[in-house]
């Protein structure tokens, strides 16, 4: 049986004359209360970095640009209700970019339980040959989502490394030499991960596991030798509102620079930072105000007889019925 992919905004409706036509656009477009949308126009796009082209980009909407550029924030592109108040949300951004990172962080820090919501972040030298073009896990660190370390220490590589990265790293031989065997630091992340709840029974609300936050979560975890499930993962690297327009991923800089203000990873890398750059990213992106819901994926189909009966929907209705086909971070908070 054929079926129809129901879509449906006002900025779509208005496109179209007929009925008919309208439902058939129906069938290619996706959009849904979880996408970026213009809070001028109203229009759905599927990334952010669409919306941000469509309101400054080099061939913007001009009036949507006209009233951005007095009233909106580049930064998490909402429309403020005036200049004043624009003012006054940049200024609480500014405070939290500049924050900063610790330059002493404390190693070997371990929390007894773990937290609700963590970030993790790893580095790597190189091992395998004189090239040392093998990554191997050699830093990892772990964060709750008030930014206090819960774990943070060297990692000793189960094969030599021949190339420390030292520019990037700052990883010298010596650091090394006593640090926590990969196992261990393997044991030790994983355990406070799951908090005691067994991997069968993780679950990302109303448990006791973490939800993982990071960028590029499948490397660390697999460099870690870690199974962690995908529903409890939060990857800003994977997240579609915070990919390209034509799909591909954004780098972590650009991410942290366009969506937090502030640069990271210059000169020698700290996981510490990463892990605080991803955490407030996914917060930015859990605190998007949605209509709550269930889960939004793959709930668009409807069989072809139901035609009639959707030509006869508005827009908003057609709204209502419809879900976005990836997971919202925003529903982590209606958990």
């Amino acid at each position: 049986m054929m079926l129809l992919k129901v879509n449906k905004c006002a900025a779509c409706f208005k496109q179209f004359v007929k009925r008919e036509h309208f439902v058939e656009h129906m069938r290619t477009s996706y959009h849904s209360v979880h996408e970026p949308t213009c809070r001028i126009c109203k229009k759905h796009c599927r990334s952010f970095e669409s919306l941000r082209e469509h309101l400054i980009g080099p061939l913007p909407k001009e009036e949507c640009k006209r009233i951005f550029s007095h009233q909106g924030c580049k930064f998490c592109l909402v429309i403020l209700n005036n200049p004043d108040a624009l003012r006054l949300h940049q200024g609480v951004l500014a405070q939290l970019a500049n924050l900063g990172i610790f330059d002493n962080l404390t190693i070997d820090n371990v929390q007894i339980r773990g937290p609700q919501v963590a970030a993790l972040a790893c580095k790597m030298v190189g091992g395998g040959g004189s090239d040392g073009s093998l990554d191997l896990c050699a830093r990892v660190c772990l964060i709750d989502e008030y930014e206090s370390i819960i774990s943070h220490t060297y990692v000793k590589p189960p094969t030599p490394a021949t190339n420390y990265r030292y520019q990037t790293t700052g990883i010298r031989a010596e650091y090394l030499r006593e640090a926590l065997p990969l196992s261990q630091a393997q044991r030790k992340i994983q355990d406070l991960l799951y908090n005691r709840e067994p991997m069968r029974k993780l679950r990302p609300t109303d448990g006791k596991a973490s939800i993982l936050v990071g960028h590029t979560l499948d490397r660390d975890l697999s460099l870690l030798q870690i199974n962690y499930p995908a529903t409890m993962m939060r990857d800003t690297v994977k997240y579609p509102p915070l990919m390209q327009t034509n799909k591909p991923s954004n780098s972590f800089k650009y991410l942290a620079k366009t969506y937090l203000g502030y640069d990271i990873q210059a000169g020698s890398e700290d996981p510490y930072e990463d892990c605080v750059a991803s955490m407030r990213l996914y917060k930015r992106m859990r605190s998007q105000v949605h209509k709550k819901g269930d889960h939004p994926q793959n709930q668009n189909n409807f069989a072809l007889w139901r035609q009639s009966e959707l030509e006869k929907m508005t827009p908003e209705q057609l709204l209502e019925i419809s879900r976005s086909d990836f997971y919202c971070w925003c529903l982590d908070s209606q958990g």
